[in-house]
């Protein structure tokens, strides 16, 4: 049997929770009571992958508010996309949305996120880890996928497959998304599945609200702060196999991106979120605007808009024909726009001593006063 050949990277510095994901993760085991996993931020995770040519779903490198310090083993083509974290390769600050080459030895550094909360390191061919219930995505609480089933550790090699990818591939403008720079994000939801048991003031409420996101937040769950929900009769006046708050329910199934109400407390169920309880669920983040949650960081504000389930699968769609070839900008394309700069064709240059001119111009009008030549008329024949 043959043994695979790969090329390496080590880790000096893990990171906060830097963890291998891939998309769109686990699916299909909801039932089974492991969520999905993978990116928090699905869309500049698959561009980081097109960026060097692997799957967009390929395995790659989440990391999260404060980024890692990586060995590479061997040459390689990686590309780094979402929050600015300030990437360096031996100390040189390196571009983000683009594919890039490194050498063997030289090791990659990444600070705190500043604008956005996490980055992603794609690598040619992609990292190489165990499917575990056909997915490489890390779920961290239940210690499967990824690495060992945990975000990676100081120390650990990672296998990358061996492929080729072309630098300089770039995303285009348009494509990448836009992050919020002043720490409030608009997120779109969907009314549902449990919207009959909040009360008309209460979706008012909720929809012209802002929200901050509490530090008590991770990938399981967005806790939210905010003003009070109120109920219709039907949360208040039930049977006591939904318990006793008007939020409660009977045990149900939650959709991923479930908002589900603890009491008074807003919590957004997220990539690892759980997949039932007896919380109701009035409103549904569908999966186009979870980008927006991946990057927001404790203390942002979110306010909440709704849209039609119609035009969420829309953004969906959108969203997948973003994450793909049609977003690059090859490196073949740019030197072709550099060749054409370069060869631009400048007619001869012609250098005029205004001083010059103007001085003969005065001899002239002089001349043209002597010979009394002050009126010319002249006609024109065909």
């Amino acid at each position: 049997m043959k043994v695979k050949d790969f090329n390496m990277i080590k880790v000096i510095k893990k990171g906060l929770e830097t963890s291998v994901q891939d998309y769109p993760g686990r699916i299909g085991t909801l039932n089974q009571g492991f969520p999905p996993s993978g990116p928090m931020d699905s869309w500049s995770f698959r561009l980081a992958n097109v960026l060097v040519e692997n799957d967009p779903g390929a395995p790659a490198l989440e990391c999260q508010f404060i980024g890692p310090s990586i060995k590479f083993e061997n040459n390689m083509v990686i590309a780094i996309t979402g929050a600015d974290m300030a990437p360096k390769i031996d100390d040189k600050p390196i571009p983000l949305w683009e594919s890039i080459e490194v050498k063997k030895d030289q090791i990659l550094e990444m600070s705190f996120a500043t604008i956005g909360a996490r980055s992603y390191v794609a690598f040619s061919g992609g990292i190489d880890s165990e499917l575990w219930l056909g997915s490489r995505s890390t779920f961290h609480k239940a210690g499967v996928g990824g690495i060992d089933g945990k975000a990676i550790q100081d120390g650990q090699n990672i296998p990358i497959n061996k492929s080729k990818s072309k630098i300089g591939r770039k995303i285009k403008k348009d494509s990448i998304p836009e992050f919020s720079k002043n720490k409030k994000w608009v997120i779109d939801v969907v009314k549902g599945p449990n919207d009959d048991w909040i009360d008309d003031n209460g979706h008012k409420m909720f929809l012209n609200s802002e929200w901050k996101l509490q530090s008590k937040s991770d990938r399981t769950g967005y806790r939210l702060d905010g003003p009070n929900w109120t109920f219709t009769e039907k949360a208040t006046n039930k049977g006591l196999e939904h318990g006793a708050e008007p939020s409660n329910i009977i045990d149900q199934g939650y959709p991923i991106g479930a908002i589900n109400i603890a009491g008074q407390t807003p919590i957004i169920l997220v990539n690892d979120g759980p997949s039932m309880g007896g919380f109701i669920v009035p409103y549904t983040v569908p999966s186009a605007a979870f980008w927006k949650l991946g990057q927001a960081k404790p203390g942002d504000i979110l306010t909440f808009k709704e849209v039609s389930l119609e035009k969420a699968q829309e953004m969906r769609l959108e969203q997948t024909l973003i994450c793909s070839e049609k977003s690059i900008i090859s490196s073949s394309f740019v030197e072709k726009q550099n060749i054409k700069k370069q060869n631009i064709k400048i007619d001869k240059i012609k250098i005029i001593d205004f001083d010059k001119e103007r001085k003969k111009e005065k001899i002239r009008e002089k001349i043209i006063e002597k010979k009394g030549m002050k009126r010319i008329i002249v006609r024109f024949f065909n």
